[in-house]
C-alpha cells in the first residue's frame, strides 16, 4: 500500500511527463511551421523574383547576319539582314546561320535549299574550314540543275564565310559523309570558298 507521499510523488513524476510530452509535441507543431513557412517564402519569392541562368541570357542574345538566297532570276545572290543567336565559337555561329538559310527567305527571296533539308551537326577543322553536314533530304529532294546547285553551295558559303571572320572555306557533307556532288553538276569533293561574283548589286532586304 502506497503511502500519500508516494502517491504525491507519483502524481509529480506524472505531471512533468505530460508537461514534457506537450512541451515536446508544441516544438514539433512550432518547427514544422517555421518549415513550412520558409518553404512558402522561399517558393513566393522564386516565383517573383526567378533565378537569373546567365548561360540562358547569352545564348539568347541576337545580332543582325547577311544571309544569302537567290535573286527572283535565279541567276544571283542577294542579301538579306537577318537576327539569329550569337555564339562566341565559330561551329556554333555557323549552325545558327545555316537554319536561318534552311528556314527560307523572309523578304521575297528565293529559297536556295529544298525544303525538309535538316542540318546534322557542324565541325571546323584546319581551323578555317567548316564541314557542314546535311542528311540525306538535300540528296533527295534538291531539284538538281547546275544553276539550283550554284545557289545552293554559293548561299551556303558567302553566307558563313561572310559573317564569320574565322572560317574561310566549307564543304557540304551528307550523313557525316563526302558526296560527289549534289545532283551530278557541281563537285563537292572540294571546299569551297566565297565568290563575291555572283553577289547582285543592289540595296539588301529585310527580313
Amino acid at each position: 500500500m502506497t503511502t500519500k507521499r508516494q502517491r504525491r510523488a507519483e502524481n509529480i513524476r506524472e505531471k512533468k511527463i505530460k508537461k514534457s510530452t506537450r512541451i515536446l509535441y508544441f516544438s514539433v507543431i512550432l518547427g514544422g511551421a517555421f518549415i513550412l513557412l520558409v518553404l512558402f517564402f522561399v517558393t513566393l519569392f522564386n516565383l517573383i523574383f526567378p533565378p537569373v541562368d546567365m548561360d540562358a541570357m547569352k545564348k539568347k542574345e541576337k545580332h543582325i547576319v547577311k544571309i544569302y538566297f537567290s535573286d527572283p532570276q535565279e541567276r544571283f545572290l542577294a542579301p538579306e539582314k537577318r537576327y539569329v543567336i550569337k555564339e562566341n565559337d565559330a561551329a556554333e555561329q555557323a549552325k545558327e546561320i545555316v537554319k536561318a538559310i534552311l528556314d527560307g527567305s523572309k523578304a521575297g527571296l528565293v529559297d536556295t535549299f529544298p525544303a525538309g533539308v535538316v542540318l546534322r551537326d557542324v565541325k571546323v577543322i584546319d581551323t578555317d574550314t567548316a564541314l557542314i553536314n546535311f542528311s540525306k533530304n538535300l540528296i533527295k529532294l534538291h531539284p538538281g540543275s547546275s544553276t539550283a546547285e550554284m545557289v545552293s553551295i554559293y548561299s551556303l558559303t558567302n553566307s558563313i564565310t561572310q559573317n564569320i571572320p574565322a572560317i574561310k572555306k566549307v564543304k557540304i557533307l551528307v550523313e557525316g559523309k563526302e558526296i560527289s556532288s549534289i545532283k551530278g553538276h557541281i563537285s563537292t569533293q572540294k571546299s569551297f570558298s566565297s565568290d563575291l561574283e555572283l553577289l547582285v548589286a543592289g540595296k539588301e532586304k529585310n527580313s
